[in-house]
């Protein structure tokens, strides 16, 4: 029996859905973060539960040929969890916990296509949202630490942009300058939250959002400097997030320079994006998943496309052309006016969209006799909901494709649409968050004919 403190030694044969090495050590699991397949290591138990237990590296006594050193040594923040080996096997790793989900999880042995890399392998995030807090009487932003709400301090973090940076050191260089009080959530006071920053990849356009408990005019010279010193800035909104809360976002948004909005395109339409839109962080490999998913549903012109959990519209916007109609479902007002405006900004007239709960919206419109030909869902991480899918079945589409970011909700779903008529006939992962452990997936049915 294993016990916390105790000193083993494993070799590591295999990588977790999270990123961590996997052991065995008497037949039971032991994960390990910062390990490698290959690795030979002397490891200290953390934590031992009945099957399976968790470890960290004491010594390294032979190194795994995956290895790369780090090119980051800020391990608290967690965001990272693959810098310590090659994008290759980075990339082997996450094909094979997409595969793994698919068979254990979904019941499917159909092998996926290979993974495809994403174009940038750093700085391509388009979005970042870092918290502010205070130590010794000095402002800062970074990263909750994983688990906590501790704030790791972070100068500069090879997953955002360079721009982001330092748009983000001279905020808190203000703040600190002008004595602006940085909000404590245990004592509920205080005003500057969060740093919000979101860039159009094409464009350049930035958007920074200052999250503060109440409205402010603090800020107004900062503005000044700011869009003087960045041109890219575009427009700056104040958003108010009063509440004792996770949520980042608050609901009120006041527009202190430019327009509220910016713009980007993707797979060549036009959109434009608020501070509450859904937009994919990784412009270049969402447009490889958008590509790809068109492709699967080889569509001919004739169709009727259901998107549902559509956000701004950029999926089904990008498939307009190919189709006889679109119809997408968001449940966020403010993501379906820019879809609509992203219609119109692109001349596309096939489009209509509703605001609702995917589920909800896409059972009104089975009660109506709406039969899609092909329906695209592009849900959250946990998934789709049973009255989602239930309709989806009742609505029949002869051509059904899953994008997820979560292989386990993905597989799940897909195995309950297994058992509605449908096949699994293709599949195939794409890495849209490097060094990360997450992973993007497309997948694709077929009704089968009884």
């Amino acid at each position: 029996m294993l016990n916390k403190n105790e000193i083993i030694e494993l070799s590591i044969d295999s990588l977790s859905s999270d990123g961590s090495g996997i052991g065995r050590y008497d037949g039971m699991a032991i994960f390990v973060p910062d390990s490698a397949v290959g690795d030979k290591i002397s490891a200290r138990v953390l934590k031992v539960n009945k099957t399976y237990a968790y470890a960290k590296i004491e010594k390294l006594l032979e190194a795994s040929s995956d290895r790369e050193e780090p090119d980051c040594n800020i391990h608290a923040c967690g965001g990272c969890v693959y810098r310590h080996i090659s994008y290759v096997a980075e990339l082997q790793a996450k094909e094979q916990s997409v595969k793994d989900a698919f068979r254990r999880i979904g019941g499917f042995n159909l092998k996926p296509e290979p993974i495809a890399g994403s174009p940038a392998v750093n700085r391509y995030r388009n979005k970042v949202q870092l918290p502010v807090a205070i130590t010794d009487g000095k402002a800062y932003c970074g990263f909750f630490s994983p688990r906590s709400h501790r704030v790791v301090p972070i100068s500069d973090c090879l997953l955002q942009p360079d721009i982001f940076t330092e748009i983000c050191s001279a905020v808190i260089d203000y703040v600190n300058q002008n004595g602006i009080s940085v909000y404590d959530e245990k004592t509920g006071r205080g005003l500057l939250r969060h740093i919000y920053l979101r860039r159009g990849f094409h464009t350049g356009e930035i958007m920074l959002s200052l999250i503060c408990t109440k409205e402010t005019g603090l800020f107004n010279r900062l503005i000044c400097s700011l869009v003087e010193r960045f041109s890219e800035i575009k427009t700056v909104l104040l958003n108010i997030n009063s509440a004792n809360t996770n949520v980042i976002l608050g609901r009120k948004d006041i527009c202190l320079y430019g327009s509220g909005t910016i713009q980007d395109t993707m797979c060549g339409v036009a959109v434009e994006i608020s501070p509450h839109s859904f937009y994919q962080v990784n412009t270049e490999a969402a447009e490889n998943v958008y590509h790809t998913a068109k492709e699967f549903l080889n569509l001919d012109g004739t169709e009727t496309l259901l998107d549902l959990y559509c956000g701004i519209g950029t999926i089904g916007l990008s498939m307009a052309n190919s189709v006889r109609s679109l119809i997408g479902v968001e449940i966020v007002p403010a993501a379906i006016e820019n879809a609509r405006r992203n219609a119109e900004m692109n001349g596309i007239t096939n489009a209509e969209f509703y605001v609702g709960d995917a589920g909800t919206v896409a059972e009104k419109l089975s009660l109506k006799g709406l039969k899609p030909d092909v329906c695209v869902v592009d849900p959250p991480r946990r998934g789709c909901d049973n009255e989602t899918l239930a309709a989806i079945a009742r609505m029949s589409p002869e051509k059904f494709v899953y994008i997820s970011c979560n292989p386990a909700t993905c597989a799940r779903d897909l195995n309950i649409l297994s058992k509605s008529g449908y096949e699994l006939v293709k599949y195939k992962p794409f890495d849209m968050f490097p060094r990360t452990a997450h992973v993007e997936t497309v997948a694709m049915m077929l009704k089968v004919n009884e």
